[in-house]
C-alpha cells in the first residue's frame, strides 16, 4: 500500500506531515519577507529537509537535547511548535526565541540550543550526552549537521569520545550533497559510512524520499541507544530545495527541477488537495495567524552598555592562612574538598587520572575519590572544552584542564563562538559554569610552544572571567571563592613555576600587604612610612619576581614602590591602580607574556582614559619566541634585573 494512500488512516502520521507542511510555509513566508525587506541578515531554509527534524523529535522524551546549526529552523519548530517567537526572533522583534539577539542562527528553548559555527556544536552535545550517562537516565543527546560539516575536525573528535565513553549521542547527518555551493563530490573523500565505523559506532542510513523508512531508521537509532547506551549515527540522504541563503544558488534549474519533482511532501499536495481542498489553504491561514501575532511587538531595541563607575578600594590586611605548602598541593587539596562537597562538579582532561593525575599532579587521587566524574580525555582540546560547556548547560559545574596553556588555542573557538556567547546570544542570562584551568608560563625549559603565558588573547573575551593565581593568595581560597556563585565561564591561569613553590606568607620589612575584600581579590603592597614614587601593576608568578625587585629599589637606590597585583585580570576593575597613581602618577606594569595588547596596555589604556595623570610609564614583558636554552630562556623573560632596571627609569625620568 502506497504511503499517500495510508495518510488519510494514520493519524500519527498525518500530524507529521502536517508540521513539516507548516515549518515549509512558515520558510517560504520567511523567504518572501525577505524579499520585501522585512528581515536582514541571513536566512538558511530546510526546504526539502522539513522531515528530518521531524523524525527526529517523534519520540523525544522530556530531558533530550537537541544541537542544531545554522539551517535549523525546521528542528526547532518540530520540537517547539513555536512559529510565533521564531518569526519574531527572525525579525528582530520583541519576544523573539533569543530576544532577537540570536537571529536565524542562534535559538534556544528548554532542550534545544543552535549555534552557526560548524562542527562547534559536536562538542557541546558530547557534554550534554556525557550529563545523561553520568545521571544514569535514558535520556540522549541528538547532534544535527550537514554533509559539509564532515571537513570540520571536531566531529571526529567527537565520534571517537562518543564511541570510547559509550555516550548516548545521536548524530544526524543531513547528507544534501552540496555546501554552500561546492558539491560534497569535490570535497569528500572516501564514504561517509566509513566514517562512524572507523570509530565503532553504529551507522545506519535513511533517505526522505521513504518516509516510513525515514521514520522507522530514527526509531530504530532511538531504541539503539536508549537500551544499549551507545551512540548511533544516521545519515539522511535528502535534497535542497531552495539555496544556500537567500539568493546564492548556483546549481542548473534542471538539478533543482529534478529534486522538486522527487520530493515527496511536493508529490503528496495534489492528493491532499483531492482529499482536502482547503488544506493547504488552511496552514496558510495558520501562517498568516502566527505572523499577525507576532507583528503585535515592536522591534527588539538594546541600549548602549556605559561603563560603570567604580567605588573606591577598600583594603584589609592579608590573612594567615595557616599553610606553607606548595601552590600545587594547594590546589589539589581545593578540589578534593569541592568534589566531596558536591556531585556537580566533573573533572576531564588529559591524563588526569590515576596513578599520573595530569602533568602536574592536580588531579592526583581525585579518580581514586571519584572514579565515575574523573574523566581522562583523548588529546582533544577543542572537543574537552566543548564537553564542559555541554555539561555546564546540563546542569553541572566542570573543571577542564588543558595539559599546557599553551594548547588553549585548540579550543579557542569552544570559548570564543561558543561558552561565552551562550551567556547573553540567546536574549537570556544563561547560565554557562564552566571552568577552564591553564598552566602558563616559562622559567622550565619547555620550549617556545609549551611556556608561554597566551592569557592577553582572552582576556577581550565578552562573558569571560580570567583569574591569574599568585604566591600571595591561597589558590584553595580562590577556587572556593569561583565555585560559591559560577554562572559564566571562568578561565584559571595557574603559572607552572607557582606549582612548586609553597603559598608565600613571609611579610616584606618596610610594606604592608593588603587584598581588597572582594571575590577575586587585588594584593597590594604598600610602603608603611614613606610615600611611593612609582607604581607597579602586574599578576601571577610576576608577583614573586616584583616583590625581589622591591628590596634591591630601595636599598640600592632608594626608590620606593607600591605593588598592585590582581587576582582577577578580566574584566580588569582599574581603580586599585588609578588610586596609586594620584599619587606616584608613575607606571611599571610587568607580564610574562608579549607586550602588544596585553595587561600593560589594558592596564595603561584605562588609567588615561580615567584622566589619572601620568608622568611615565613603562611596558616590561617579552617581545618573540621562548627559546628551550636555559641561558637564553632566562635572557628572553623578565627577570628582577630587568624590573629593577625598568623601576629606575620610570623613577627617575622626568
Amino acid at each position: 500500500m502506497s504511503l499517500m494512500s495510508t495518510l488519510p488512516a494514520d493519524g500519527l502520521l498525518a500530524d507529521r506531515l502536517h508540521t513539516a507542511y507548516l515549518i515549509r510555509a512558515f520558510e517560504e513566508r520567511l523567504l518572501l519577507l525577505y524579499g520585501q525587506g522585512k528581515i536582514r541578515g541571513t536566512v538558511h531554509t530546510c526546504i526539502g529537509q522539513e522531515m528530518i527534524g521531524v523524525a527526529a523529535v517523534a519520540q523525544h522524551r522530556t530531558g533530550d537535547w537537541y544541537c542544531s546549526n545554522h539551517r535549523g529552523h525546521g528542528h526547532y519548530l518540530a520540537l517547539t511548535g513555536d512559529y510565533v517567537g521564531l518569526f519574531r526572533e527572525i525579525m528582530g522583534l520583541q519576544g523573539g526565541v533569543s530576544g532577537g539577539h540570536g537571529g536565524s542562527q542562534h535559538l534556544y528553548a528548554d532542550g534545544f540550543i543552535s549555534n552557526g559555527i560548524q562542527g562547534g556544536m559536536m562538542p557541546i552535545a558530547l557534554g550534554q550526552a556525557l550529563a545523561h550517562k553520568l545521571r544514569g537516565t535514558d535520556n540522549l543527546a541528538c547532534l544535527f549537521m550537514g554533509d559539509g560539516t564532515l571537513g570540520e575536525g571536531n566531529v571526529y573528535e567527537g565520534l571517537n569520545i562518543a564511541s570510547k565513553w559509550n555516550l548516548p549521542l545521536l548524530v544526524v547527518l543531513e547528507n544534501n550533497g552540496i555546501a554552500q555551493s561546492t558539491p560534497s563530490s569535490q570535497t569528500i573523500a572516501g564514504e561517509i559510512a566509513d566514517r562512524p565505523r572507523a570509530f565503532g559506532v553504529h551507522y545506519l542510513a535513511c533517505d526522505t524520499w521513504d518516509i516510513d523508512g525515514l521514520m522507522s531508521t530514527f526509531a530504530q537509532a532511538r531504541e539503539i541507544i536508549r537500551r544499549e547506551r551507545r551512540p548511533v549515527f544516521v545519515e539522511v540522504r535528502t535534497g535542497r530545495l531552495k539555496s544556500h541563503s537567500k539568493g546564492d544558488d548556483t546549481r542548473a534549474a534542471a538539478e533543482v527541477d529534478a529534486l522538486w519533482a522527487r520530493d515527496p511532501l511536493h508529490q503528496m499536495r495534489s492528493t491532499l488537495t483531492a482529499q482536502d481542498p482547503e488544506y493547504f489553504d488552511r496552514i496558510e491561514r495558520e501562517i498568516d495567524h502566527f505572523l499577525a501575532l507576532a507583528l503585535q511587538q515592536p522591534a527588539m531595541t538594546i541600549a548602549k552598555a556605559r561603563p560603570l563607575a567604580e567605588p573606591a578600594t577598600q583594603w584589609l590586611a592579608l590573612p594567615r592562612y595557616g599553610s606553607y605548602e606548595r601552590i600545587a598541593s594547594l590546589i589539589n587539596q581545593g578540589f578534593k574538598a569541592l568534589m566531596a562537597e558536591r556531585d556537580d562538579i566533573a573533572f576531564i582532561g588529559e591524563d588526569v587520572m590515576s596513578p599520573y593525575g595530569g602533568a602536574f599532579k592536580i588531579a592526583k587521587d581525585l579518580s581514586d575519590l571519584h572514579p565515575e566524574r574523573v574523566l581522562s580525555t583523548p588529546i582533544s582540546e577543542a572537543s574537552i572544552v566543548g564537553i564542559g560547556t555541554g555539561l555546564a548547560l546540563s546542569g553541572f559545574q566542570p573543571l577542564v584542564e588543558i595539559m599546557f596553556g599553551d594548547f588553549l588555542t585548540l579550543g579557542f573557538d569552544q570559548l570564543l563562538n561558543h561558552a561565552t556567547k551562550f551567556r547573553s546570544m540567546y536574549g537570556r542570562d544563561l547560565p554557562v559554569p564552566v571552568v577552564v584551568r591553564a598552566p602558563m608560563g616559562g622559567y622550565r625549559g619547555y620550549g617556545p610552544t609549551h611556556s608561554q603565558s597566551i592569557e592577553k588573547h582572552f582576556m577581550g573575551i565578552p562573558d569571560l572571567d580570567v583569574i591569574a593565581l599568585n604566591q600571595r593568595v591561597c589558590p584553595r581560597s580562590l577556587y572556593q571563592a569561583i565555585y560559591a556563585d559560577l554562572r559564566q565561564p571562568t578561565l584559571v591561569v595557574e603559572n607552572k613555576v607557582l606549582y612548586t613553590e609553597p603559598l608565600k606568607q613571609a611579610p616584606i620589612p618596610g610594606y604592608e600587604l593588603q587584598l581588597t575584600d572582594e571575590r577575586y581579590p587585588c594584593l597590594r603592597i604598600r610602603p608603611e612610612a614613606d610615600r611611593p614614587q612609582l607604581t607597579i601593576a602586574c599578576y601571577g608568578y610576576m608577583l614573586s619576581l616584583v616583590e625581589a625587585a622591591l628590596d634591591i629599589a630601595f636599598d640600592e637606590h632608594e626608590i620606593v614602590c607600591e605593588v598592585i597585583c590582581p587576582t582577577q585580570i578580566a574584566p580588569l576593575r582599574i581603580e586599585p591602580m588609578v588610586a596609586s597613581l594620584r599619587t606616584t602618577q608613575r607606571l611599571l606594569t610587568v607580564e610574562e607574556g608579549v607586550l602588544t595588547h596585553g595587561f600593560g596596555s589594558e592596564v595603561i589604556a584605562r588609567c588615561v582614559e580615567a584622566g589619572t595623570p601620568l608622568l611615565r610609564c613603562k611596558k616590561l614583558g617579552i617581545a618573540g619566541i621562548i627559546p628551550s636554552s636555559a641561558d637564553a630562556e632566562l635572557q628572553v623573560l623578565p627577570s628582577v634585573q630587568d624590573i629593577v632596571n625598568a623601576i629606575i627609569e620610570v623613577a627617575s625620568s622626568d
